[in-house]
């Protein structure tokens, strides 16, 4: 099939483009380059050297891999642009990566709260409203996030994929039964914009029968999959600083470095983790099961296991020796959390999970080391504050 896949440059977004072209798909992508203009804003380079994006496509042409074509293009603030493309492509689908990922980046100061609303609300509208007024039928794939549920206590529930069915009472004493969104919790304002994307995506499905598969996605580790481990002009990007590294890619570069890994808190905070190998493959898989015409938003738990912060912590520091170092916590979340999650929808269509097995953390550690020499220690720790309380808990404890 023709894929775009919009803000095909970045993290999650450069390998799944690589994979679906690697798997015979005709690749264009989109992409305003602004994942890399944050690195010059924020004075940090990814761990990896990452090659330009034009660079990068040469490279995957060279080895053998089938041609993608990109186009630079704002489509948050490009509509014409967007309309006309998909006119002029007629894609089969859109895989949507184009949002500002990072919940500390969008809690950083009031710039980047606006930003981070106006790119990714904007983005996720302008595509929905294009498609309709394109008259095209094509299928969005986006990727979203398991912070829309919250981190708060769900006391030992189930969080199942995307709907939950629901009692409602009535006066006269009877009930009926119903199924809903699940009730969203955003942490952030990145997580409220994903929240928004998914009353976008409610709306335009039940208005215009727009075809949309909503992958609320963990915690990403790793940085290489098996396509962009072949030559090292595509090596994907490794962000270890306080805005944009992952938790657990975080505390394998702090012990590759002799670190002490930083555990906000108690580190009783549950998370959701999924391996980039896989998070490319449940795009692929979601791409080949798509809705059918008229149906619901399709939601996935894109995510295979869940974890302890501080019981991570433990593992990387009993696997290298690191020492675990307990901060004031940034963040506006319950100290601890249980979350138990249903993501039985990618296991049945195939997913088989990579678990968090100590070879690949060794592997990630192992790259870490390699790049150290490129670790700005002073861009470690997390200073993006959640409230004023917690900016002067953190600057106390600096």
């Amino acid at each position: 099939m023709k894929v775009l896949v919009l803000g095909g440059d970045g993290f999650c977004g450069w390998p799944c483009a690589v994979n679906l072209a690697d798997q015979g798909h005709e690749v264009l992508i989109v992409d305003n380059l602004s994942r890399r203009k944050i690195d010059v804003d924020l004075e940090v380079d990814s761990l990896t050297p990452i090659t330009s994006i034009g660079e990068r496509l040469q490279a995957w042409e060279e080895i053998g891999g089938k041609p993608m074509r990109f186009i630079h293009m704002d489509v948050a603030h490009e509509y014409q642009r967007l309309l006309d493309l998909l006119r002029d492509e007629k894609p089969n689908s859109v895989v949507h990566f184009a949002e500002q990922r990072a919940a500390p980046y969008s809690m950083k100061n009031s710039a980047t709260k606006r930003y981070t609303v106006d790119n990714n609300v904007n983005g996720t509208h302008n595509l929905l409203a294009a498609i309709v007024e394109s008259g095209l039928d094509i299928h969005v794939v986006h990727l979203g996030t398991m912070g829309v549920y919250g981190y708060g206590s769900h006391r030992g529930a189930t969080i199942p994929e995307g709907y939950l069915k629901v009692e409602v009472p009535q006066p006269d004493g009877s009930r009926f039964e119903e199924e809903i969104l699940h009730p969203a919790s955003p942490g952030s304002v990145y997580h409220m914009t994903k929240t928004l994307d998914q009353l976008l995506f409610l709306y335009y499905n039940k208005n215009d029968k727009v075809r949309i598969t909503d992958l609320h996605q963990g915690i990403v580790w790793g940085t290489n999959t098996e396509a962009t481990d072949r030559d090292p002009r595509l090596t994907n990007r490794f962000d270890y600083d306080g805005d944009y590294g992952t938790v657990l890619n975080r505390f394998l570069m702090q012990a590759a470095i002799g670190y002490p890994l930083t555990v906000h808190g108690t580190g009783g905070q549950t998370r959701a983790f999924i391996h980039i190998r896989d998070s490319v493959k449940c795009v692929q898989i979601a791409l080949d099961n798509p809705p059918e015409q008229g149906e619901r938003v399709k939601i996935f738990n894109q995510m295979t296991e869940s974890h302890q912060v501080g019981e991570l912590a433990n593992k990387v520091a009993a696997l290298t020796g690191a020492k675990v170092n307990n901060l004031p916590n940034p963040r506006n979340e319950a100290v601890e959390n249980d979350l138990i999650v249903d993501n039985r929808c990618f296991i049945e269509l195939g997913l088989n999970p990579t678990t968090l097995d100590d070879g690949l953390l060794k592997e990630v550690v192992e790259i870490a080391t390699k790049y150290s020499d490129r670790c700005d220690r002073n861009r470690i720790l997390c200073t993006s504050a959640w409230t004023k309380d917690q900016a002067k808990a953190i600057g106390n404890a600096s």
